[in-house]
């Protein structure tokens, strides 16, 4: 009886010492956002259609790196982008030949922080780091937005565009209802 005994409580603490990895496991994988490339996510919006949230960033931008270790690390912003868009990352200054929209895009400049033809064009000239660039299902812009977002003030945006809010109200009175999943305190 004494040996069952032992050798119950070792599987009982196999038990605890598996199920603490899955959980940890489970919770790592739902903090991390898919990120695909620009050619991916346009392939995949050919078969399942979805809204293309495009991470416009430099590797010298300090807010980008931030947004990157806080904003998108968030389970509530990571599960947004995860089941409602398909999320790129796109350095400005890649120098990458991108097919985009029928058109070829290039990155002209021969000095350091040059940017990309499609960075311009999709940050409509404004070059400012980090911005998000928000695509239609159709793969048109919708808008751009510059700066830092923390996951509290990019929730209810991801969730604008989401839900076609923007066809019929402006963000000014979806912020009013918009019930966030995000704890402040």
């Amino acid at each position: 009886m004494f040996v069952d005994n032992q050798i119950m409580k070792k599987v009982i603490f196999l038990i605890l010492v598996i199920s603490a990895g899955l959980i940890k496991f489970s919770f790592a994988q739902e903090a991390t956002v898919k990120w695909y490339s620009i050619e991916e996510a346009l392939e995949l919006n050919k078969i399942q259609e979805r809204k293309i949230f495009i991470d416009v960033y430099t590797d010298w931008c300090g807010w980008c790196k931030k947004m990157e270790a806080t904003t998108f690390t968030h389970p509530a912003i990571t599960k947004i982008l995860n089941e409602d868009y398909y999320a790129v990352r796109f350095d400005a200054e890649t120098n990458d030949t991108i097919n985009f929209a029928g058109q070829r895009f290039i990155n002209e400049g021969n000095r350091s922080r040059s940017p990309h033809q499609l960075a311009v064009a999709l940050l409509q000239g404004k070059m400012s780091y980090p911005s998000v660039a928000y695509l239609n299902e159709k793969n048109q812009l919708l808008t751009a937005v510059p700066g830092f977002y923390s996951a509290d003030r990019l929730e209810p945006l991801l969730k604008f565009f989401a839900e076609d809010a923007f066809k019929s109200i402006s963000f000014e009175e979806f912020q009013k209802t918009f019930k966030s999943s995000i704890n402040t305190n």
